[in-house]
């Protein structure tokens, strides 16, 4: 009896993997239907980006280096941190709507399509981030393991964007004025993350800004990715930030969870 039961719970989540894997390729195709390069344009558009950014700050601005590192590399570390984040939060808040033929169906467990929109974002960030190592080997930096921890940060950032994307995605089946505030959240976000700037830029007499500035659940993530691929630092130096990190995460996953299994059932009356 157990034996067949444990088999039958394997079967469901390969199931659940394929549907959410065949979604994701079907996600990244629609994204670029009727584009004669297809896929290529996550690769093409990353680069322009860079040689954009390479151009204003290297040549235009003459930023200067950020610990030993040049202001460009510095920043697009950052960056490719802060683009997954934002795209994959407006990707995820749109879900249910743009999936409500799945969401409509009785059977099928609507859960697994914020994955969908988060597996496909992190493809294009994946490419993303050969370009920032590309550019870091160009500039000099040494590889070293410290790269390797990148994958915790991106995976900390999966379950954040999950955890909080499902509780965005859910209210916004219900009024549509909660997608239109992510997006005027994130393009504030931007600024008070330390996309552009560290904590160490920050004027003496508005230092006691920081500590509010750290609740800011992206300031670990963005500054994980420069530890990670810049500085070699390890994650668990900060690890105030870290535990604060995964319990803000753990709270919004079961509020989302909680939240969208008591308004799931209404989902078909309103889409």
């Amino acid at each position: 009896m157990n034996a067949d039961l444990g088999q039958g719970r394997a079967a469901a989540r390969r199931t659940r993997l394929r549907i959410v894997l065949g979604l994701t390729w079907q996600d990244l195709r629609n994204r670029y239907a009727g584009a004669s390069l297809g896929l290529l344009w996550s690769f093409i558009q990353p680069l322009v980006m860079t040689a954009i950014l390479w151009f204003v700050f290297a040549v235009a601005l003459g930023a200067q280096p950020r610990g030993g590192v040049p202001f460009v590399a510095w920043f697009l570390v950052s960056l490719a941190a802060w683009n997954l984040f934002a795209d994959g939060l407006g990707a995820v808040t749109q879900v249910f709507r743009e999936y409500a033929f799945l969401v409509q169906k009785i059977r099928f467990d609507a859960a697994l399509l914020p994955w969908v929109k988060l597996l496909a974002s992190a493809v294009i960030h994946l490419l993303l981030l050969a370009v920032v190592l590309a550019v870091l080997a160009a500039y000099g930096v040494p590889a070293t393991w410290y790269w390797l921890q990148t994958a915790y940060y991106l995976a900390a950032l999966a379950l954040l964007l999950r955890a909080g994307g499902l509780i965005a995605a859910t209210l916004n089946v219900f009024s549509r004025d909660v997608g239109f505030a992510i997006q005027a959240a994130l393009q504030f976000g931007f600024w008070m993350s330390p996309v552009f700037w560290d904590y160490d830029l920050i004027p003496a007499r508005f230092q006691f800004l920081a500590p509010v500035l750290k609740l800011n659940p992206m300031a670990y993530v963005i500054r994980g990715y420069r530890h990670s691929l810049l500085e070699g630092v390890p994650f668990w130096i900060e690890w105030r930030q870290l535990l604060y990190f995964w319990a803000l995460t753990a709270a919004l996953w079961w509020l989302g969870g909680r939240l969208y299994r008591r308004l799931k059932p209404q989902f078909a009356d309103v889409l």
